[in-house]
C-alpha cells in the first residue's frame, strides 16, 4: 500500500541499469564501411548469383579452350568439316555454315566481346568521370558550355553515331574499342557532374578551398572519392552497354571482321540461315542475354552497397 499523495513506485522504475560489457562492446563496434558495403551486397541474391554465373562464363570463354580443342582461325580446314551438322558427341552444340564448332566458336567470340566490351567500358568511364568533374567542379561559363556540347551530342541516336564512325574507321579490335568508348561516356558524365556540384559547395571542400588548396587537389582529394559510389555504379552499366554496341554492331555485320568473330556477328550469321538452325541461336543468345542481365543486377547491388543511408557511423 502506498501513502496518500505518494506515487506507486516500480522495481528498477526510471532506473538506468549498467549494460553488460559484453552488450557495450557490441554496440560500440561498428563494421568498417568495406565490410557493411558487402553485407549489403551480399543480401542480394539475384546479384550473388549474377556474380557466380558471370565468373562462369568467364571461365568458360578464356579457360574453356584448354579443356575443349578445336579450330577457330583456319576457316580452310573449317570447311572440310560438316557444316551445320546438328549436336552430337563430336560437337556437343553442332557446327556453323563454316564448319567451326559452335561450343568453341562461342567460347572464341565470348573472349572478344568480353574484353572488347570490358576495355571500351573503361574508356567510357574514365572520359565521363573526367568530363564530368572538371564541368561541375569548375562551373559557370566552362560548366555551361561543356554542357550545351554535351546535349548535342545527346541529340544524336547512339546507334547513328555509332555507325558513321564504324563506317570511317577501320574494323580492328582497337578501333572498336575506341570508338564505343568514346561515345558511351555522354549520360555517365551528367552523373559524376552532378556529384561534383553538390560535394564542391560541402563545408570541407570549402575549408580546403580556404586553407589554400587548389582545384586539382580539391578534385583528387574530396570530389573523386566522394564520388566513388557513383562511379563504381555507373562502370558497371558502362560495361554492360559496350557489350550490348558491339554485339549490336556485329549482328548488323559490323563486328570484328573474319577469322575473329563476336557473339553479334555469330547471331548474324546464324539468323541469315535457311532452314533455321537453333543450336547456332538458343544457346548463345540464352548466354548473351543473361550476361547482360548479371552485369545489370550487379551495378544495381553497388549501387545499394555504397548507399550512405544503408550504413552504419
Amino acid at each position: 500500500m502506498t501513502q496518500y499523495g505518494e506515487l506507486p513506485t516500480f522495481a528498477n522504475a526510471g532506473r538506468d541499469e549498467p549494460s553488460s560489457p559484453t552488450n557495450v562492446a557490441v554496440e560500440s563496434a561498428i563494421l568498417p564501411l568495406w565490410r557493411q558495403r558487402l553485407r549489403i551486397f551480399l543480401q542480394n541474391k539475384l546479384a550473388i548469383a549474377s556474380v557466380i554465373y558471370l565468373a562462369a562464363i568467364v571461365l568458360f570463354c578464356f579457360f574453356g579452350p584448354l579443356l575443349w580443342h578445336t579450330n577457330q582461325t583456319n576457316q580452310a580446314q573449317a570447311l572440310f568439316q560438316t557444316q551445320n551438322a546438328p549436336p552430337s558427341l563430336h560437337h556437343f552444340l553442332g557446327t556453323d555454315n563454316s564448319g567451326y564448332d559452335e561450343l568453341g566458336r562461342i567460347m572464341f567470340g565470348g573472349e572478344y566481346s568480353m574484353s572488347l566490351g570490358m576495355l571500351a567500358g573503361f574508356i567510357t568511364i574514365v572520359v565521363g568521370t573526367i568530363y564530368g568533374m572538371v564541368s561541375g567542379y569548375l562551373g559557370g561559363a566552362i560548366d555551361a558550355t561543356l554542357m550545351r556540347l554535351l546535349d548535342a551530342l545527346l541529340s544524336i541516336p547512339l546507334i547513328f553515331l555509332l555507325l558513321t564512325l564504324i563506317t570511317i574507321f577501320p574494323r580492328t579490335a582497337a578501333s572498336l574499342i575506341i570508338i564505343i568508348g568514346s561515345i558511351g561516356w555522354f549520360a555517365n558524365a551528367r552523373i559524376i557532374r552532378s556529384d561534383a556540384l553538390v560535394i564542391k559547395e560541402l563545408e570541407y571542400t570549402q575549408a580546403a578551398r580556404a586553407m589554400g588548396a587548389g582545384g586539382w587537389h580539391i578534385i583528387r582529394r574530396h570530389v573523386f572519392p566522394n564520388s566513388v559510389s557513383n562511379i563504381v555504379t555507373v562502370a558497371s552499366f558502362a560495361v554492360a552497354d559496350a557489350i550490348l554496341f558491339l554485339t549490336t554492331l556485329g549482328y548488323l555485320g559490323l563486328g570484328i571482321p573474319s577469322p575473329a568473330t563476336d557473339w553479334g556477328t555469330m547471331l548474324n550469321n546464324a539468323a541469315q540461315q535457311q532452314p533455321f538452325y537453333w543450336w547456332q541461336v538458343y544457346p548463345l543468345a540464352a548466354i548473351f542475354i543473361l550476361v547482360i542481365v548479371a552485369i545489370t543486377y550487379i551495378g544495381e547491388a553497388l549501387r545499394d552497397a555504397f548507399e550512405v543511408r544503408l550504413l552504419e557511423r
